[in-house]
Parts: C-alpha cells; structure tokens; sequence
C-alpha cells in the first residue's frame, strides 16, 4: 500500500496491519446436549399437560339417594364426563352391568362419583339379624366419624319422668355399623345391624330418647 506526502515527495509503502482474528468460542459438548435434553423435556411436559386437561372419560354418578342395604338399580346412575380424573377411582360407565344388583355399603348422595369401594355383594346383616336407623345428636356420638364394621353398644339410660326401677337401667345391646350419615342439621343418623330379637327394646329406648352408644371396636 503506498501513501503520498504532502510535499510532493514520492510516495512511500507502509506498512500494513494484520487483520485481527477473532477467535470463536468452542462450544462443550455435554453443554450442548444438557440444552437439547431441557428443551425436549420442555416440550414433553407441555404436551403431557394438555393431554391431561382435555382428556375425559365416562364415569358413573349417584344420580338419587340409595340407602344402605339397598339394591342399585340402573335408575340410580348416571353417565358423567369427567376431564382429568387424576386421583380419583370412579367406576368406568362401561362396567355399569358389574354394578347393577349390588347392594350399596354406604350410603349413596346424588352428584357423587360412584367408587367399588360403595358397593358390596357381602351380606351387610348377619342370621338373625335386622337393621334399624338411630337420630342422634353430634354429642351422642362416641367418634367424630363412625365406619362399616365398627362394633358398639347401645347402652338404656335412666328414665327421669319415671319412678323407675333403677336396676333397669344399664341394659346393653350389641350392634355393628353398617353407615353413618351426616344431615344438613349436623345432627346424626346411624344405621345398625342388630339382632332380631332386641329391635323392639331398642326402638322403644330411642323413641324415648334413652340410649346411649358406646364404642368398643373400631373396624
């Protein structure tokens, strides 16, 4: 390269800088994968979500209440969509022939999923036995829940509008659980399985508000 002066001398030849070089930086390749790895994860977890918000499956639903004891009918059941449904056990709708016939172990409330766990073919009373419905108030309870199978004894209290013999008092009855049911009252609505022999004697006590339960063995 050659540069004029300004006197008019001769130009001269200078000297002419080396062009830079910009060194590139070398990219690891475990860095490169780790990247890679993350997004395809990304992907992968974005697409799992949106399967599982727009999955649904056909449910069975209470479509009335079925007492305990009772057997289920068609009627009582209802088709469902349900989106999700993850943690939970409901019963598919195409398995509603396995549940017709059954009789339901709790007591079953409209607008609920219906579960296996609800329905038995067990029988839910005993030789000899018969089951009978005690009102109660939330402190005649002797649990805050009381479950299928828990055993308990009705206990008669004393009659205080009466001269009674005292020695009456105290008779006891043994009974299993066959479901408790809360009303809107919060009071409590306990269904037994009792022997035949003692309903009438418990009845009359309940009717007179003369029993008290005691629990002796939880399920």
């Amino acid at each position: 390269m050659s540069l004029a002066t300004r006197n008019g001398t001769p130009s001269v030849d200078a000297p002419v800088n080396p062009p830079t070089v910009v060194r590139q930086r070398r990219v690891r390749p475990g860095l490169l994968g780790l990247a890679v790895l993350l997004i395809a994860l990304g992907g992968l977890g974005a697409a799992f979500a949106v399967t599982s918000v727009r999955a649904t499956g056909s449910y069975l639903a209470v479509a009335r209440p079925v007492e305990v004891g009772r057997e289920i009918s068609a009627a009582d059941l209802v088709t469902v969509q349900v989106a999700g449904g993850q943690g939970l056990r409901p019963v598919p709708a195409a398995r509603l022939d396995e549940v017709v016939g059954k009789r339901a172990a709790v007591a079953l409330l409209p607008g609920t999923l219906l579960t296996l766990g609800q329905v038995t073919d067990d029988p839910l009373l005993g030789p000899g036995q018969q089951q009978i419905a005690l009102g109660l108030k939330t402190a005649q309870v002797p649990a805050r829940e009381l479950h299928p199978g828990d055993k308990v004894l009705l206990v008669s209290t004393p009659d205080n509008d009466a001269d009674g013999d005292p020695a009456a008092a105290g008779t006891r009855f043994s009974a299993t659980v066959i479901d408790m049911v809360s009303p809107a009252n919060d009071d409590r609505v306990l269904y037994l399985a009792l022997l035949t022999r003692d309903v009438p004697a418990v009845v009359a006590l309940a009717a007179q508000e003369r029993l008290a339960v005691v629990l002796t063995e939880a399920a």
